[in-house]
């Protein structure tokens, strides 16, 4: 059948089962648009490229589906970057479409070029630009099949734009071209996971680090089953919060450089440690040399490029987090024997309780950080709601404070930290899943970032909340001033501007601007019921700072729980 290549586009498209995609018109996409106009794929007009790729990567960790971004050559393009680079880094799955100049032009700095091919491929898992027609199914099935399988992260697809234009003979089929690439898990290892067992079963302090790879894999039950089967109690990476449900009693939360302080002191006191789906980043583990140095490490992964890297491991295992876990509970049921790990659980016990009477509380009605999300943890109601961050303190606060019980239901910028990702993020998120309450809990500086596409959330239809922890100043950047630069504070305040209730409505959003409790839980029913997104500037101190915290350099033992001494 003889179509361009725009209408071959759209149909790939739709042959992998993209419902939406998020994006921003512009020359060299204009054939890809004039075919968008008669398909019924739902198009979100973005304000700003690198917000678009956000909502397309909260789009895809809200639902494990890819979500599908389109930009513009040029500047359209190189705005996709940081969006692209922060999916990469968190090994989501992300479909970008870029528009590019026509073929004969490509080289010769024609207007609006980039070579978007050799700037994305260090920040993606593949890139492809397209030289005719009739390979777009090839290669749109190749792409969807690279960005969701084995550890998933974004694909390019760079299109030319008189490939789009030029018409020709075009046969749909699955072929792919995959040469170098296997999308089938690895096989597991029998032996490593009988070997794995019986470290297990004779650990005395038996410890499993469940990362981001668990919840990919949608390995959150196999991880409980077996954390029950061990007794063994359960921390997470950030990008691990929600594996296990956090109110769970194996549950202590996250570790690393703001993880709770029993979550640290359990990997410094642990004897065996079974890592799953993580990759022992910095933030996570502090100083690599000191990481559960006392301990038996098995690392299951399903990138072997993982292994070793940054910390040295006993045992590897590659392979799904899913398949590694189920084989493991059935190799541990056969045994007769596991021992009781009732000491450790008694010690895990009193590191909870000895930090939790150190922590940070809610007192009275005074709007405070953990105030805040506490009481969102009161409000929303587990499995029909999405919680997303900005980067900085509020990130922080969120990941300690609140309660994730199911996995996908927190969405934040781990490895990159991107801020400005938090919102539209949210807006990803809500369109994967418009039932659910989608809250971005975000900072004055983060916000701003990408503060405009409170157009896009009210133009289309998007209602969400966010809520603004508003310290006028760089919080996280202030803190570290504050404790490693002699308290000599430059360029991190930010003044009260803008008046983000003013903002909200100039979009055609809600603003509110509580002063107590009470005003805050009245503003945030009323936003629940809100059909525009609303926005919750909520004054906060710049004297508040995220504690716990591992100083650089230190080890988890070395966590601060509080002010240090001067």
């Amino acid at each position: 059948m003889l179509i361009s290549g725009a209408e071959a586009i759209v149909r790939s498209l739709k042959r992998e089962g993209v419902k939406v995609i998020f994006g921003i018109p512009g020359g060299s996409v204009l054939p890809l648009y004039d075919a968008l106009y008669d398909a019924d794929i739902k198009h979100v007009l973005g304000r700003h490229e690198q917000c678009v790729a956000h909502m397309a990567d909260g789009y895809a960790r809200a639902s494990g589906r890819p979500g599908v971004c389109v930009a513009t050559s040029g500047p359209g393009a190189t705005n996709l970057v940081t969006g692209l680079a922060t999916a990469y880094m968190d090994s989501s799955p992300v479909i970008a479409l870029t528009g590019q100049v026509a073929r004969p032009m490509i080289g010769k700095d024609a207007f609006q070029e980039a070579d978007i091919v050799g700037i994305a491929t260090p920040i993606t898992k593949y890139c492809f630009q397209l030289t005719s027609v009739e390979e777009i199914p090839r290669v749109f099935k190749t792409a969807f099949t690279i960005t969701s399988t084995r550890r998933p992260g974004p694909v390019l697809i760079d299109m030319p734009v008189d490939v789009q234009r030029e018409q020709a003979e075009v046969e749909f089929t699955d072929d792919m071209d995959l040469k170098g690439y296997n999308p089938n898990p690895p096989k597991v290892n029998h032996d490593r996971i009988k070997k794995a067992v019986e470290v297990l079963a004779e650990a005395e302090r038996p410890l499993i680090l469940a990362g981001g790879g668990i919840i990919w894999s949608g390995a959150h039950e196999e991880l409980v089953k077996l954390a029950e089967l061990l007794s063994a109690p359960v921390v997470t990476s950030l990008m691990g919060k929600g594996a296990i449900p956090e109110d769970h009693p194996l549950s202590l939360g996250m570790i690393g450089m703001h993880g709770k302080a029993c979550a640290n002191y359990a990997v410094v006191e642990c004897d065996v440690l079974l890592a799953i789906g993580t990759r022992f980043s910095d933030r996570t583990t502090g100083r690599f040399d000191e990481f559960a140095k006392g301990a038996y490490k098995i690392h299951v992964d399903i990138d072997s490029a993982e292994i070793n890297k940054n910390v040295n491991i006993d045992l590897p295992i590659i392979g799904d987090a899913k398949e590694v876990l189920r084989l493991l509970i059935k190799e541990l049921k056969k045994l007769q024997r596991i021992k009781l790990c009732d000491a450790w659980l008694n010690r895990i016990r009193e590191l909870k309780a000895a930090f939790e009477r150190g922590a940070e509380e809610s007192s009275g009605c005074q709007l405070r950080p953990s105030t805040v999300i506490k009481l969102l943890n009161k409000m929303l109601e587990p499995g029909k709601s999405i919680v997303t961050t900005g980067v900085g303190q509020n990130q922080m606060w969120c990941a300690l404070h609140y309660i994730a019980r199911s996995p996908r239901s927190f969405i934040t910028s781990g490895g990159l930290g991107t801020m400005g990702f938090g919102f539209p993020a949210a807006l990803g998120a809500k369109v994967a899943c418009p039932e659910k309450v989608v809250v971005d809990i975000d900072g004055d500086g983060s916000f701003l970032m990408t503060e405009q596409d409170l157009a896009t959330s009210v133009t289309e239809g998007i209602p969400v909340i966010v809520i603004i922890l508003n310290n006028s100043a760089l919080g996280m950047v202030r803190q570290w001033q504050h404790l490693l630069y002699r308290r000599r504070f430059m360029a991190t305040n930010l003044g009260r501007i803008p008046d983000f209730v003013k903002l909200a409505q100039a979009f055609g959003a809600e603003g509110i601007r509580p002063a107590s409790c009470e005003e805050l839980e009245e503003a945030l029913k009323q936003a629940m019921k809100n059909e525009v997104t609303t926005v919750i500037d909520v004054p906060i101190s710049q004297e508040e700072r995220v504690f716990p915290m591992v100083l650089p350099g230190k080890a988890l033992h070395e966590v601060l729980v509080g002010e240090p001494k001067s």
